[in-house]
């Protein structure tokens, strides 16, 4: 595969200048990224750090890049870029210790309010019963889930197996087809209700509220059993 003459001055000497242009040419590829990202994390960070996150992973991606195999640059790109987020998001422990104990509160809350009702918990019960606002209740929920998708993201970055490009060695792509397949046998193991939102969530692309109508349960109760089933999933997949 020819590559750039660009690539092939900076990969004989290392030469700074060529590094440089490097990074300039393939520098729109972090915002795209972040934005990406920034979409699932929202308020929770800002989204200069996501950048500037990405920006470690492209240097590194850019200095690790083997020219001579044969897979796209961006492609490769992406993925440290990517990973180099995931890790700087979770050595700062973006997620409030505050939050954390909040969750579990929120969580503890609905199981007692369930067993003493045997009915279906509202935002509205949580709020008389922890003497906080609807709001403070939903701000929380929406929190929660947002910890629980970066935390099975990471989980999946983790084993090295995300896809990469379709050039990839036999090797590769049969460790990708592997890891694929656990990924969805492990979620053909999750319980029917677990499915159901697993799939109205990321694949329908539906809120808490719009799955909690069709399931006719409380936004609460849907992001209880969207954190099991991440919380059951990241144990299957490590």
């Amino acid at each position: 595969m020819i590559r750039d003459e660009i690539w092939k001055v900076y990969k004989s000497n290392q030469d700074l200048k060529s590094k440089n242009a490097l990074i300039e040419k393939y520098a729109y590829m972090i915002k795209i990224v972040a934005s990406r990202m920034y979409n699932f994390y929202g308020g929770n960070v800002e989204f200069d750090d996501l950048v500037g996150y990405g920006s470690l992973g492209l240097i590194d991606a850019i200095e690790k890049f083997d020219i001579k195999r044969e897979v796209k640059f961006e492609t490769y790109a992406q993925l440290r870029i990517r990973g180099a987020i995931i890790d700087n998001l979770r050595k700062n422990d973006w997620v409030p210790r505050t939050l954390r104990n909040k969750a579990k509160l929120i969580q503890n809350t609905i199981n007692e309010l369930e067993n003493q009702t045997g009915s279906i918990v509202s935002n509205k019960d949580i709020s008389k019963k922890l003497d906080i606002s609807i709001d403070e209740v939903e701000k929380i929920i929406n929190e929660i889930h947002l910890f629980n998708i970066t935390s099975l993201d990471e989980t999946i970055y983790k084993t090295g197996k995300e896809p990469l490009d379709t050039s990839e060695s036999p090797e590769m792509k049969m460790e990708e087809k592997e890891f694929l397949n656990k990924l969805t046998h492990s979620i053909e193991k999750l319980s029917k209700k677990e499915k159901k939102v697993i799939t109205l969530y990321y694949y329908e692309e539906l809120n808490y509220k719009e799955i909690g109508s069709i399931l006719n349960l409380s936004e609460s109760r849907i992001s209880q059993i969207h954190s099991k089933a991440i919380k059951d999933l990241k144990n299957k997949l490590i």
